[in-house]
């Protein structure tokens, strides 16, 4: 009979390691259930008993009571259920696994390589020019230069400095960028078709963009948009529930409602992200859906194409993540993105979420004047 001692410290090691593994599945199952924790808890028994992640040391009963124990989930009269907490477990979970190696810096400033009107007061200075503000004066260094200019001036009465504007010089002051973003996320049924899964990348895309903007830039505003057979905002709150439906694509009707939302923000910079597997099929026509599904209809398109122009009108620029790469669909993609003057990324469901978080922070890099 073989006795194996295991040293404590390595058995707490053990036990929080697994304890790591069971909470990144059971964030991401949350994510492709539709935050159906009690579904969630069921697919993570199975795959944990496949896989030896629980034993009698450490049982599902056991991991349960630590979710409860810590207010992630709560009994309810289906099962178990997300509390507040465990929705924002999902967001801050997401985020972690997804972009926790890219360095987004710690002061919650979107801080630009441009020197801009009001913002933090830098050292460096420059001469005056009409319009620059009076508090960014820098008075020392305009009385040494007055002072430089007018050394031996005999003209000059004693007691006079001679102080003129070409003398004047102002603190540079750092740009700080704010944008309200409106995320468009496509539940149209095509996005689970052919077995296929491409909403679960893209829900974590927009709960991972949202807990971002709400824990390192709380000056920014973000808004999630869905868009099937019509189009509708939900809040941080739902976006974990949101799921795909029986719905055709009404990209105008999205692209409308985030411009609609956008135009009511002050921000100086404003712009939509659109993930989508489809073209547009859907359209609002006096009232009634019109639609066509198996093809690129002339009149859906054309009414899409000049809601993006709408946009470009109001200084929204689109970025459109395309998970497809159908021809005639990166055909209207490139002309919708020409449209409006925006950007499209063509990726792999794989790669989609850490191109659109590596562009939403390039991004806002830019100044807007």
């Amino acid at each position: 009979m073989r006795i194996r001692y295991l040293d404590q410290k390595a058995g707490m090691r053990n036990l929080v390691d697994r304890m790591k593994v069971l909470m990144k599945l059971f964030s991401f199952l949350l994510v492709r259930e539709d935050g159906n924790a009690q579904r969630a808890l069921e697919i993570l028994e199975m795959i944990a008993e496949r896989h030896g992640l629980f034993d009698e040391g450490f049982t599902f009963e056991d991991f349960k009571k630590q979710l409860a124990e810590q207010r992630y989930i709560a009994t309810s009269p289906t099962g178990m259920s997300l509390t507040p907490k465990g929705e924002r477990f999902v967001r801050s979970s997401t985020l972690d696994q997804i972009f926790g190696g890219l360095d987004l810096g710690s002061d919650g400033q979107h801080r630009t390589s441009h020197l801009g009107e009001r913002g933090e007061r830098l050292t460096e200075t420059r001469p005056y020019t009409f319009g620059d503000e009076v508090q960014d004066i820098d008075f020392n260094r305009s009385f040494m230069n007055a002072l430089l200019r007018t050394q031996g001036d005999s003209s000059l009465p004693s007691h006079s400095l001679g102080l003129t504007e070409n003398d004047l010089e102002v603190y540079e002051t750092e740009h700080h960028t704010s944008i309200a973003t409106v995320l468009m996320l496509d539940v149209s049924h095509s996005m689970i078709l052919y077995g296929e899964d491409r909403i679960t990348p893209a829900k974590r895309v927009a709960l991972a963009l949202t807990e971002l903007i709400l824990t390192k830039y709380p000056k920014d505003a973000f808004h999630v948009v869905l868009f099937g057979d019509d189009a509708r905002e939900i809040s941080v709150k739902d976006l974990t529930y949101a799921g795909v439906g029986p719905y055709h694509t009404n990209t105008h009707a999205g692209l409308r409602l985030a411009r609609h939302i956008l135009m009511r923000k002050k921000h100086a910079n404003k712009q939509i992200f659109m993930i989508t597997d489809g073209k547009p099929t859907a359209l609002f026509e006096n009232g009634e859906l019109y639609l066509n599904p198996f093809d690129l209809d002339r009149k859906i398109v054309n009414k899409t194409l000049d809601e993006a122009a709408e946009c470009r009108r109001y200084g929204i620029p689109i970025t459109t993540f395309m998970i497809a790469k159908d021809p005639h669909l990166v055909r209207f993609v490139e002309r919708l993105t020409e449209t409006n003057n925006g950007r499209a990324f063509f990726s792999s469901i794989d790669h989609l979420e850490q191109t659109v978080f590596v562009d939403f922070v390039r991004n806002r890099r830019r100044r807007v004047n």
